[in-house]
């Protein structure tokens, strides 16, 4: 039997429940395992899984269900830890009916796990009622949760078009993310997100950020990735393993969260603007020992627990609201059209130039040296 297993989040690999369930799979067959999504990659790498789950491409779960049922594979297993049983099964079932958007024929099974471990976790099987669904559900102590029940359960009240967005799963002071850009916070368990024209225009049971909603621009309120809390929950010590070699100094600029970072690997610096982006990407950026230059302005939300930064790192604290105009200007003073530039040989250089930009604003600014 060939397996496809597509591992979500680093929830599931942090609780050590990924490789289990990946090595109890190896008893029925030939197994391959891809990652869905962007958070787990850090994940895999603090846990040396990169030899067994398959982090080379940035993919959306939906879209490594995908990639095995174009190999056809015999049976795919959607492995998940919610921050609730409601997140988990509801993230499910819009995965699951994505991926169905995107093939031709739905004749491979479908399994998810949700939550091992846990007294509310389940097996669902999406499409399928295969024996292995009993037997997981026995050797996991799982209960057997049908997509009937989703529906029913989660679901149907939904079903108030497409303007409208209920998150569930919430607790009261979490941020709300929106592909990857904080765009406010929760005052409530019960969440539902209002758009027109293509824009998030409010907000039931919690409080918007308008500097967020900024950068969030035009989105598609149905198919956008919404996240609640904390992006990784667990308190981890990092990997370093080291960057990939590049001739000369490479300088990238990063502007936006939900860009992939780890395709910045083979970059000596790279300059971050936003307390959130800083954040995330200096974190992810430690692993492979690169520094940073952020430009913040002390509006952190704090999405992960805790922030790593290589030494010699720098950041700039910049008044309120002139992260981002900072930002422009450094872009297009610094690299123009382009997001790499090799015209600096170090971080002092970057530093001065840097500096130089601020001045011209007339902003006000401190440097914090990462040692």
């Amino acid at each position: 039997m060939k397996i496809g297993v597509v591992v979500h989040g680093p929830n599931i690999i942090d609780s050590g429940y990924a490789l289990k369930l990946i090595n109890l799979f190896k008893e029925y067959g030939e197994v391959s395992v891809r990652l869905g999504g962007t958070m787990g990659r850090t994940a895999v790498i603090d846990a040396s899984l990169e030899n067994v789950i398959d982090i080379s491409k940035k993919l959306v779960p939906s879209d490594s269900l995908k990639i095995f049922h174009d190999e056809d594979v015999d049976v795919i297993f959607l492995l998940n830890y919610g921050k609730s049983d409601v997140t988990g099964q509801v993230f499910g079932y819009k995965v699951y009916n994505h991926y169905v958007d995107k093939i031709d024929d739905n004749n491979i099974p479908i399994i998810q796990i949700e939550r091992p471990g846990e007294e509310d976790g389940s097996v669902i099987p999406w499409n399928n009622e295969l024996d292995m669904v009993d037997e997981m559900s026995e050797k996991l102590n799982l209960a057997v949760v049908t997509p009937e029940e989703v529906y029913n359960n989660h679901i149907r009240q939904d079903d108030v078009g497409i303007n409208q967005r209920i998150v569930h799963g919430v607790s009261p002071g979490e941020n709300i993310m929106v592909n990857s850009v904080v765009i406010g916070k929760t005052n409530s368990d019960k969440l539902t997100l209002i758009a027109k024209d293509n824009h998030i225009v409010d907000i039931i049971g919690g409080e918007l950020k308008e500097h967020g909603l900024e950068k969030l621009g035009e989105v598609d309120l149905e198919s956008a990735i919404i996240k609640t809390g904390l992006l990784r929950h667990a308190k981890v010590k990092p990997r370093v393993i080291g960057h990939d070699d590049c001739k000369e100094y490479k300088v990238t600029f990063l502007d936006h969260a939900g860009e992939d970072v780890y395709k910045f690997r083979d970059s000596s610096l790279v300059i971050t603007v936003g307390d959130d982006t800083t954040l995330i990407s200096s974190d992810i950026l430690y692993r492979f020992d690169i520094p940073v230059v952020g430009i913040t302005d002390g509006d952190l939300d704090k999405v992960v627990e805790s922030g790593f930064k290589v030494k010699n790192s720098i950041i700039f604290e910049v008044e309120s609201g002139f992260d981002d105009v900072c930002g422009q200007d450094i872009k297009r003073i610094m690299f123009g059209d382009e997001q790499i530039t090799y015209d600096y040989s170090n971080i002092d250089e970057v530093k001065d130039k840097i500096i130089e930009i601020i001045k011209n604003i007339n902003c006000k600014y401190k440097i914090n040296y990462i040692k």
